[in-house]
């Protein structure tokens, strides 16, 4: 069942489209250069990159083996029905607007209708997949890794889109899978068949909460693969973050640290490190900063990137530093919605916090060298201290040269902020 979503002959894509901004356009323009067969959805086109388009998923008359959502959340209970009625027992749901906004309702009813339909699926408000080895990739990053021997299981997408990126001419991927808001399959399912598939030789985790203690303490202990572990919410500030992100409920990390010691799991403490433990060797040069920069006490972040924020929230707890606000502009921000968000800060005066970090990890929709130069511009405006994470790898040389020539605070990794600032 598991290995369906990794080795698909069939792939519909519901709410495809070729507009290259939309995840519909960017999931099939990547989706066609995978071996498997695609079949776009959408009422509004006749065909889409060349290929037939139907304007129902019943309309297709062969099998389907996986069916990828990404259509507005009022219409996704609809969309696995018919996935129902066409015996697809496979989905992937990125469609978004469910328990991270506090919307119970909605993803029950979801949970509902596939359970009825005999459906397994990953998501809601997931990032998709990734298997290199086959060239599939139902994501919306902005890279493509190379194939490897590393699983990663995530609630983060972003994070995937910034790892994938720094990897590039380093080391490579067995399979990533985004779980989002774990409504159906977890961790557990997972680790499971990954613990078991032969390309893969270590795996990597990273938790905001878990739905089954108990069972990940099960599967993980008889892992056949080594496991390595990142979690967000070691701090109020970073539960916090995490909840608005994927609805997680923060759970004492305390609690946490004891089931990973029982599931011998690796705990790591950043998502660097989670990985140079995974490969067994270093994967960037550490930097030493002489100079620290010194972040007033109270601060605003900006970010694309739910998970960046909350790992970053919680190293800026261990400083002593509080986060007034964390401020999600979502995967799709482009630089027009960060520009937005730093002004709306700027004119809040009931607002304490006098700091702000500006987070941006590279999605396909991304306008990087954008984005810097609105950060940059804005710089020029404000007395607030302003520090930029643009966390990737090379995507990210343009942004920096932009940071560069207008002398401002810029980092590629989160570690490398954390590191610099007091």
């Amino acid at each position: 069942m598991i290995s369906n979503f990794f080795n698909p002959k069939s792939i519909a894509i519901i709410g495809a489209s070729d507009h290259s901004e939309k995840v519909g356009g960017i999931l099939m323009k990547r989706a066609i250069k995978s071996k498997a067969k695609i079949i776009p959805i959408n009422p509004s086109h006749d065909s889409l990159f060349n290929i037939k388009c139907y304007k129902k998923i019943q309309d297709y008359k062969d099998k389907i083996d996986l069916a990828v959502i990404a259509i507005p959340k009022n219409y996704v209970s609809e969309a696995i029905e018919d996935c129902g009625k066409k015996g697809i027992k496979n989905i992937i749901i990125i469609s978004a607007g469910f328990t991270e906004i506090g919307d119970l309702e909605a993803e029950k009813r979801i949970i509902e209708t596939a359970k009825k339909c005999n459906i397994r699926f990953i998501g809601s408000n997931c990032f998709g997949i990734c298997n290199p080895r086959e060239n599939l990739d139902l994501t919306f990053s902005i890279s493509t890794p190379k194939v490897g021997e590393i699983a990663f299981i995530s609630q983060s997408g972003a994070l995937w889109s910034s790892i994938s990126d720094i990897s590039i001419g380093k080391f490579g991927f067995s399979s990533f899978v985004s779980l989002g808001n774990m409504a159906d399959l977890e961790f557990s399912d997972f680790i499971e068949y990954f613990s078991n598939d032969k390309n893969t030789k270590a795996i990597v985790l990273y938790i905001e909460g878990l739905k089954k203690g108990r069972r990940f303490i099960e599967v993980s202990k008889k892992s056949k693969k080594p496991i390595f572990v990142v979690k967000a919410g070691s701090s109020k500030q970073g539960s916090k973050a995490a909840f608005s992100h994927t609805g997680s409920i923060a759970t004492d990390y305390e609690i946490y640290k004891s089931a990973f010691k029982q599931a011998n799991v690796n705990l790591c403490s950043s998502i660097l490190e989670a990985f140079e433990k995974a490969i067994g060797e270093k994967i960037l040069e550490k930097k030493t900063y002489t100079k620290k920069i010194i972040l007033r006490k109270n601060l605003d972040i900006i970010t694309n990137g739910g998970g960046a924020a909350a790992i970053f929230s919680d190293y800026l707890a261990e400083k002593n530093i509080k986060v007034e606000s964390v401020n999600d502009v979502i995967g799709t921000a482009l630089a027009e919605d960060y520009r937005k968000a730093l002004e709306k800060l700027e004119s809040d005066k009931t607002k304490e916090a006098n700091s702000i970090i500006v987070i941006l990890t590279p999605q396909s929709m991304s306008e990087i060298e954008k984005t810097a130069q609105v950060i940059s511009d804005f710089k020029k405006q404000t007395k607030k201290e302003l520090i930029a994470i643009f966390f990737g790898g090379e995507s990210m040389k343009p942004a920096n040269k932009i940071f560069e020539n207008n002398k401002l605070h810029f980092f590629n990794t989160l570690e490398e902020a954390r590191d610099a600032v007091i």
